[in-house]
């Protein structure tokens, strides 16, 4: 079969790999749709976290399930996705409900190979019915089930102002499930094109450029002089994580879903005296999966809004590097491997 490995940071090449072959409680999935995701770019630049070489990268992911053993209420031919991030099922996390924590965690496409593949075999416990969603619509699910999962961990009230730093395609996905959970969202980027993104395309009325004035003047007169009850960071910049907790309202949360290499760091005073919650949101659960497949078949989010490239999975080479450019303006890419 074909498979595409970044080989070294920077470097792609198509190669061949033997077919999978079926192994017990395993799923053979046939890849239709492969979504290019925040780790792939960085994995390409070099800088992303917990990461090898070389690597088939490739996590956000639908296709027609080709072969199955141990999975009840599955069908060869239906179309699936799946939650990439294989679990132990015996440590801490994992004994108490929190299988995207898992301390032996498998990220597929991260710790191990990914679906830039023609076919890809999962554990059958990871499988995600399709529900009568597209492809197209299945390889959004996990890159929103991550935004969907960070608001969970934040216990949004109904009329919480709450503000996401970062309007990329995690951070657009958080907007959207912080809107759905009733929160009054405020959008923030550096970026005045994603902040448009947000107005037109995700109905969001509050934005907020850092760059042009003061950013906590602007926020106090959104929130009427109380600041954000939850602050959530989407962007992984050491430089706004730091500075997320100027934003923060007393009693507020601040939630990380953004991944940095490097230490952060908070003014104690500025933290303590808010008497703030600090919270990381890793990954997601399969009760995020199903929320999110749900709001698809109710038409509270619109995944097509997100695509804004498409190549063949023999153009990936030839465009990839592009993405990393804002000049190209990519929301996300979508891999068509037919």
């Amino acid at each position: 079969m074909n498979i595409l490995t970044c080989t070294t940071p920077g470097s792609f090449a198509y190669g061949q790999a033997g077919t999978p072959v079926l192994k017990t409680d395993h799923a053979i999935i046939k890849i239709k749709r492969i979504g290019v995701c925040g780790t792939d770019l960085h994995a390409f630049r070099g800088t992303q976290p917990f990461f090898s070489y070389p690597r088939v990268l490739g996590h956000e992911l639908s296709g027609e399930l080709a072969e199955v053993d141990g999975a009840p209420g599955f069908e060869v031919g239906e179309a699936v996705t799946f939650i990439p991030y294989f679990n132990c099922g015996e440590c801490v996390a994992c004994r108490t409900g929190k299988p995207n924590c898992c301390a032996k965690i498998q990220v597929c496409g991260v710790h191990a190979d990914g679906g830039m593949a023609d076919y890809l075999q999962v554990p059958s416990y990871s499988l995600v019915h399709g529900e009568g969603l597209t492809y197209d619509e299945l390889a959004l699910v996990e890159p929103l089930a991550i935004g969907a999962h960070g608001i969970r961990r934040a216990g949004i009230d109904p009329g919480d102002y709450v503000l996401v730093i970062g309007a990329g395609p995690i951070g657009l996905g958080t907007i959207e499930f912080a809107r759905i959970a009733g929160g009054n969202v405020i959008a923030m980027d550096v970026s005045n094109d994603r902040l448009a993104f947000c107005r037109n395309k995700l109905g969001i009325r509050h934005t907020i450029n850092p760059l042009d004035g003061n950013a906590v003047e602007q926020l106090q007169a959104i929130t009427n002089g109380d600041m954000a009850s939850v602050v959530i960071d989407a962007t992984g910049n050491l430089k706004a994580i730091n500075g997320g907790i100027d934003y923060l309202a007393h009693g507020g949360r601040y939630v990380l879903i953004g991944l940095q290499k490097e230490a952060f760091s908070f003014n104690h005073p500025e933290f303590h005296k808010r008497e703030s919650t600090l919270m990381s949101s890793r990954n997601a659960t399969r009760q995020d999966f199903e929320h999110v497949v749900a709001c698809m078949k109710q038409g509270l989010v619109d995944p097509k809004t997100y695509i804004t490239h498409r190549v063949n999975f023999n153009e990936v080479i030839g465009n990839f590097e592009s993405w990393l450019d804002p000049k190209t303006q990519v929301i996300k890419a979508m891999i068509v491997n037919e």
